[in-house]
């Protein structure tokens, strides 16, 4: 795990009150759809799924009113695809008459290994709070629970604590009122001939879909908040799908209202109780910001957001520039670190050397768009940091970008100087086909949002096969081990892999999970 909690008590932000009003014009209107739970199922036992658990059905779910649950009894219910909403159910009483509470346990998953596992023994270092479990006293019945937060999920098992000798609950009508900015049955997917490939295109839909809410979430089971990284690459999924703009452009006015005085924008904000940037900074996340921007314009030209926003971009591009010394070489340090990947077991310098020559390339494309007469200063300086990292961190012996002092060799650097596009198209190719020799198969890289920069890095090369191939073996082996949407965190080689100590706090349905709709669209349709 490399990210860690950021605590800085000292920051002060600024906030532009016209850029807030902004954002909040383009508030998405959000979709409600009633949809009732699918079957009565129980776990089992399967070792080609994540875990080894499965579900097995049992009944159908209109058999649920005709089972009568005393202390201790359980059922679980399965929606048949993963939902994000509300959920709702008819309570009732059976026998004598209620001496007793009824004292109900509800948990919420969105895979069947989540409910295999007992929440007592997680001891992670993210807040248990977001365990997705409701413990309810009913003192009359009947009644229709509502449950008041918004849930993510695909099974909800109920576990009737108590009640007393003489009664038994009686269930009925488990209902999701769900919750998204999009419809997802109005997008017709490619004609694509690989079954596979048109399963992981079906499910990144579904997952971008789901993460769309009042803002690009990055997950609406945890963290539910708006993360520039998910962002970047969320926009690109949604051009390519939905081509809801106005979301976009209330996550950039978002981000634009709310920067430091020193000028940095957080890497995310809270919108809930009301707009909220973190104390939180990533070095490749504020560089970002000009990417989304950039992104944004080529897909809609948009004067009045380019003027609105590109001071915002400036400043993210001038601070970055800070850190590059004489030569031409970026300078990291701990106070604004760059994230890359969550995993501390690589480098990062060179891959953040491409990082900022990858956006100062787009930065500059702003610049001349808004004939601002300190462009030529920038391609100075993207000169400089070219002629640095072909010179001094590739390495010709090997044939590889080298990172730190160590002159290690790691597959981010390469795949970051090719989105970069640092050499010619000859020698980017060549770069990648020895990165699949040499380094593959990757190896301390548990993310979908890294996976998501190789495979972009193997296309961009002219590698189109072996981009295809990851796509499979990847997004793929999720569907293989029942991923109804994508996951938050993913290795191949430990499918049970969490971030947090315990695969409980995993998020099943992530944002930036979605995006082969992306590639597949660009680079295959």
């Amino acid at each position: 795990m490399g990210f860690t909690f950021q605590i800085n008590d000292d920051v002060r932000f600024k906030h532009d009150q016209s850029l807030l009003n902004k954002a909040a014009n383009y508030r998405p209107k959000i979709y409600d759809q009633k949809m009732t739970a699918r079957s009565i199922v129980e776990l089992k036992k399967d070792t080609t799924l994540l875990e080894g658990v499965g579900v097995k059905k049992i009944a159908d779910i209109h058999e649920l009113p005709k089972q009568h649950l005393k202390r201790s009894d359980q059922v679980i219910l399965d929606f048949g695809n993963h939902r994000v909403g509300k959920f709702s159910i008819n309570i009732d009483s059976v026998g004598s008459p209620m001496d007793a509470p009824l004292f109900l346990k509800l948990k919420f998953a969105e895979m069947p290994a989540e409910l295999a596992q007992d929440s007592a023994d997680y001891d992670g270092w993210l807040s248990k709070s977001w365990i997705q479990e409701e413990y309810v006293h009913l003192d009359t019945l009947p009644v229709t629970l509502k449950l008041p937060r918004r849930y993510s999920f695909r099974f909800v098992e109920l576990t009737v604590l108590d009640t007393s000798p003489k009664w038994q609950a009686v269930f009925d009508a488990p209902t999701v009122e769900t919750e998204s900015a999009v419809q997802e049955n109005t997008i017709k997917a490619p004609e694509l001939a690989d079954p596979k490939l048109k399963r992981i295109y079906q499910v990144g839909l579904k997952t971008l879909a789901d993460c769309m809410q009042t803002v690009f979430e990055d997950g609406p089971k945890r963290d539910r908040r708006l993360w520039i990284g998910d962002l970047r690459l969320q926009a690109l999924a949604d051009y390519s799908t939905f081509k809801n703009i106005d979301i976009v452009k209330r996550c950039l006015y978002l981000f634009g209202a709310m920067p430091t005085e020193d000028g940095r924008i957080p890497a995310n904000v809270f919108t809930q109780p009301k707009e909220q940037p973190d104390d939180t900074f990533l070095f490749d996340y504020g560089l970002f910001f000009i990417s989304i921007l950039s992104d944004y314009e080529e897909f809609n030209p948009d004067r009045e957001v380019l003027d609105d926003l590109y001071n915002v971009a400036k400043r993210q591009m001038d601070v970055a520039l800070k850190q590059v010394n004489s030569e031409g070489e970026l300078q990291l340090n701990d106070d604004y670190p760059v994230f890359i990947d969550w995993s501390n077991d690589f480098n990062k310098a060179t891959a953040g050397q491409a990082v900022l020559i990858y956006t100062l390339k787009q930065f500059i494309e702003l610049a001349n768009q808004k004939h601002d007469a300190d462009t030529n200063k920038y391609t100075s300086k993207l000169t400089k940091l070219t002629e640095f990292a072909n010179k001094q961190l590739f390495d010709t012996k090997s044939g590889f970008f080298v990172s730190g002092k160590k002159r290690e060799v790691n597959v981010a650097s390469q795949v970051w100087m090719t989105l970069a596009h640092v050499k010619n198209d000859h020698d980017t190719q060549q770069l990648m086909t020895q990165t699949v020799k040499q380094l593959f198969p990757i190896k301390g890289i548990a993310t979908p949002y890294m996976y998501h920069h190789v495979t972009q890095a193997l296309f961009e090369a002219g590698l189109k096969d072996e981009a295809v191939q990851l796509m499979k073996d990847y997004w793929g082996k999720m569907i293989d081990l029942g991923a109804d949407t994508f996951w938050e965190a993913f290795d191949p080689d430990k499918p049970d892999y969490s971030p947090y100590g315990s695969s409980i706090l995993n998020s099943y349905c992530h944002a930036w999970s979605c995006t082969p709709v992306y590639l597949i669209d660009k680079y295959l349709s």
